[in-house]
């Protein structure tokens, strides 16, 4: 069936689901471990085509993953109406929300070119393409809207960090104690980072760049186009410096994006999201980490949250 070894890696029972969605005379010869996701078993798949030629594609399982079942329908959702949009996502190519032909829930999808990019150096020019591609998301108009968004944290289970503005954090957690907000409903990504951003950059010309590809829609949802500005200042803020936090909401705006329309709505979003990252810093590190950015422990992670924490609440006073 296949004509490498790390094929084994993908159960049989998966491997047989793939075969049937590939074109008559088709086989997979390879598979590749992908890395830098959290919650997902990503292989790139590398297909012998019939004409002798190869093509790729990517294999996205959920294995003891809560609520894999909602995620695989989200991302398949989200990946067939973006479809002829302009946003350059994966292409569907079969779902099994169920593990109902797998070993474990997944998806299966076209695989894009590009790498994600994660280093200090050329971030001054990758944040205004973020913000740019984000106002495209934004954009786009459903016929059939993803499912409302979820809150990933709430005012009683924050995770002060030890030694944090032990002020700044109580105030902000008051601030996710008052209702959301109203907001106009957009099509969100829902974690939308660099992270989850391919590039197409040289490594010694990282003014280059340009974006290749937007992945792992698995969180897709409705909902206000701050909370999508915030989960990627967030990452920015602990990636690069708390000061990437706000420099990537002023990029959305200058990009297009309309952001709510007063400081305290705003705020309320910020803090919302980077709230969240508290309840669990060494998870959200490790990939980064994984990613060559060894200096981004979780005690240093936890330093930079707090810093952009602190920066938010004072900036309103």
């Amino acid at each position: 069936m296949t004509d490498h070894e790390d094929a084994a890696a993908v159960r049989p029972l998966t491997s047989a689901w793939v075969i049937r969605h590939l074109e008559a005379g088709e086989r997979i010869v390879r598979t590749e471990a992908l890395h830098g996701g959290i919650t997902a078993d990503m292989r790139r798949l590398t297909i012998r085509t019939r004409d002798g030629g190869t093509r790729d594609l990517v294999l996205r399982t959920f294995v003891d993953v809560e609520h894999a079942e909602d995620g695989l329908n989200r991302e398949a959702g989200a990946l067939t109406l973006l479809t002829g949009t302009g946003v350059p996502a994966p292409g569907l190519v079969a779902v099994d929300p169920t593990a109902a032909h797998c070993a474990y829930p997944s998806l299966l999808m076209t695989h894009l070119p590009g790498r994600t990019v994660l280093d200090d150096e050329g971030v001054a020019t990758r944040v205004p393409l973020l913000a740019r591609q984000l106002v495209a998301i934004h954009a786009v108009r459903p016929a059939v809207r993803p499912p409302e968004y979820v809150a990933w944290t709430t005012a009683d289970t924050v995770v002060t960090p030890k030694g944090a503005d032990a002020a700044a954090w109580a105030a902000a957690i008051d601030v996710i104690r008052e209702p959301a907000p109203p907001y106009e409903g957009r099509l969100l990504h829902r974690d939308f980072h660099p992270g989850n951003v391919l590039f197409d950059v040289a490594r010694s010309d990282p003014a280059g760049a340009r974006i290749t590809g937007v992945v792992d829609w698995a969180a897709a949802s409705w909902g206000p186009a701050d909370l999508d500005v915030a989960h990627c200042s967030t990452n920015l803020a602990l990636l690069h410096g708390p000061a990437w936090g706000p420099r990537f909401a002023e990029a959305y705006e200058e990009a297009g994006g309309v952001l709510a329309p007063t400081g305290s709505e705003r705020l309320y979003w910020q803090v919302r999201d980077a709230l969240a990252f508290s309840e669990d810093v060494r998870l959200v590190a490790r990939p980064w980490r994984e990613s060559g950015r060894t200096e981004l422990t979780a005690r240093a992670v936890e330093e930079r949250l707090d810093a952009y924490v602190t920066a938010l609440m004072d900036a309103m006073g």
